[in-house]
């Protein structure tokens, strides 16, 4: 697998406590939405047990000038130098990696159940999709605990609008908590909220990504409603 040389360009704030880290896109690093890569730091000033290198998805579509990644935010060395540090950070890239990205098939709907920061290789992929016009039927469940929590939401909301295929279904768990107007779903993402959008839930391919939890409970819906084990891919994110 390709090494590669980077440096941190940019980083902004996209939900509350998640953070989005723009990269200079080395020459020749081609790879597909879905993808994910090996992030190293280069002589960080502070490390941990756990060292400099960390995996991502790419949240960035593959037309995008910049690759980007999101990640929430937590007090670990590695999180603290990609978040403090200047700009121009040096980086290595090891990849790109993963299987995590759209079937071939356009007769077959895709259906991505998200969880939290799990959206990330699903916004590379919905992103790709309308940029190329693809003609794949396309359900995207986002689940999050309130639309501050929730990276992305407007962007995926909106991209309804470029791509008549492409279906956003949000919903929220924890709106108690919020300041924010929501008008969508609550609640988990269940058999009835699948069964809902969903006219034929067993010809889909599924792509599951977000916490462990999640995913484990959201391959134990599929499993109840029929759905063959081989049309089922999954991306688990732990945090670190």
């Amino acid at each position: 697998m390709a090494n590669y040389t980077s440096k941190l360009m940019k980083q902004k704030e996209i939900a509350e406590g998640t953070m989005a880290f723009y990269f200079e896109r080395p020459t020749n690093f081609e790879y597909k939405a879905g993808n994910s890569l090996d992030l190293t730091i280069v002589d960080p000033p502070e490390t941990d047990t756990k060292g400099n290198t960390r995996p991502f998805s790419i949240a960035s579509a593959p037309y995008e000038k910049e690759l980007m990644i999101a990640t929430r935010m937590r007090d670990t060395a590695f999180k603290r130098v990609i978040k403090n540090t200047e700009l121009n950070l040096k980086l290595q890239i090891e990849g790109p990696f993963g299987s995590f990205t759209l079937h071939n098939d356009d007769s077959r709907p895709a259906v991505f159940l998200m969880g939290g920061i799990g959206i990330t290789p699903a916004r590379s992929i919905l992103l790709d999709a309308a940029k190329r016009k693809l003609t794949h039927k396309l359900y995207l469940f986002y689940s999050n605990r309130r639309p501050e929590d929730s990276a992305f939401l407007s962007e995926l909301q909106e991209l309804e609008k470029e791509n008549p295929n492409y279906r956003f279904i949000g919903t929220m768990t924890d709106m108690e908590k919020s300041k924010l107007p929501w008008g969508g779903n609550r609640g988990y993402i269940d058999e009835a909220l699948i069964r809902k959008h969903l006219a034929d839930v067993t010809n889909p391919i599924y792509y599951l990504a977000g916490p462990p939890a999640m995913v484990v409970a959201m391959r134990g819906i599929l499993t109840k409603l029929g759905v063959n084990e081989d049309n089922i891919r999954t991306e688990e994110f732990s945090g670190y």
